[in-house]
């Protein structure tokens, strides 16, 4: 089964207001099993538009990914977060086919 994931793309205006988004959204990312992959970090834009913050986060499939983003817990974060930075987030499946060089199953 393919696995979910969220791709987010921020610019964080009020740092000390986000800072308290930080700090509440582990519990639910760990509640849904979210995983980073990506937190921040240096990052170089070569196509499009680019943000200051980047963000994956990984989850066992797409279904629990959605799930997470439209649970009650994480829409009040939205809210909290939303004063303070704009951005994109993505929630997309995971593809789990062949590689380039392996056989198609």
């Amino acid at each position: 089964m393919a696995k979910g994931y969220w791709i987010a793309r921020i610019d964080v205006h009020n740092p000390d207001g986000y800072k308290e988004y930080v700090a509440q959204n582990g519990a639910v990312f760990a509640k849904y099993g979210g995983h980073f992959l990506v937190r921040g970090g240096r990052h170089v834009s070569k196509e499009g538009s680019a943000r200051t913050r980047n963000v994956v986060i990984e989850f066992r499939d797409y279904e629990t990914a959605i799930a997470c983003y439209n649970s009650p817990e994480y829409v009040r974060l939205v809210a909290l977060r939303s004063s303070h930075s704009e951005g994109d987030l993505l929630i997309i499946e995971g593809y789990d086919g062949p590689q380039p060089g392996e056989p198609a199953a």
